[in-house]
């Protein structure tokens, strides 16, 4: 049970390393919220996640009150919502920014992770050079993001932790963890100043360092992941 504001009954459906619940849990911890945490076996789902999340069978999945709300950026934006009143905003109130702010969360989720989910597959020293140098522009995309929507200060979201520091954030330890293995440095504090100190920042926040995972699990996880994928077909 994670401690904080009661808010009726709030459970989430999760997977310890996924980035896409690591970013809920912060979200929740920045608002304060209690709720249950309840760790999904992806190997075996459970019926309550088969229940609440029909469509895709996927984490993280929200409850509140018994009602699901799936996929984690649209948990983002309840949370935000149904407790406008509780910790800072995750979207800012000005129509502009807050679109500004969509768009950028959604370009982490569609464009970014699906390039660097190239480098986080490759299995050799060709596929990573070759998936490196696919995602750095989107990296580069993202540094100029960075500049337009923190305006000078810390965060995407300006003072505080918003909804694209969340989306990208929730990366950073799997994005060390990958550049160790692959002799990579994806944030490079040459080509990205700007992205480089914001990771550092984001990292150091309380309501993030409570909940993100330790590297060195994460990296126990990868290399069994890695293991996995690079077996031959039909073996275990």
């Amino acid at each position: 049970m994670a401690g904080g504001e009661e808010a009726g009954k709030l459970q989430l459906l999760g997977a310890w390393m996924s980035p896409f619940v690591i970013r809920v849990k912060v979200a929740l911890q920045i608002k304060g919220l209690s709720y249950e945490y309840i760790e999904e076996d992806l190997q075996r789902k459970s019926d309550l996640l088969l229940r609440s999340n029909p469509v895709h069978k996927k984490v993280p999945v929200l409850i509140h009150d018994g009602r699901p709300v799936c996929e984690s950026l649209v948990v983002l934006e309840y949370v935000d919502e149904a407790w406008p009143k509780t910790g800072p905003p995750l979207l800012p109130a000005d129509p502009y920014d807050r679109a500004t702010a969509r768009f950028w969360a959604t370009y982490v989720n569609n464009t970014f992770f699906q390039s660097w989910r190239a480098l986080f597959r490759s299995t050799t020293a060709e596929q990573r050079a070759e998936a490196f140098k696919n995602v750095v522009p989107q990296v580069e995309t993202l540094e100029r993001a960075f500049k337009e929507c923190s305006k000078g200060k810390d965060f995407f979201g300006g003072d505080e932790v918003g909804i694209v520091d969340l989306a990208l954030g929730s990366f950073l330890v799997w994005i060390r963890v990958v550049d160790e293995l692959a002799g990579t440095n994806l944030l490079d504090g040459e080509k990205f100043p700007g992205l480089a100190a914001w990771a550092e920042r984001f990292l150091a926040v309380d309501a993030v360092a409570e909940v993100m995972p330790e590297a060195g699990k994460i990296m126990e996880h990868y290399k069994w992941f890695l293991a996995k994928l690079a077996a031959p077909a039909g073996s275990s």
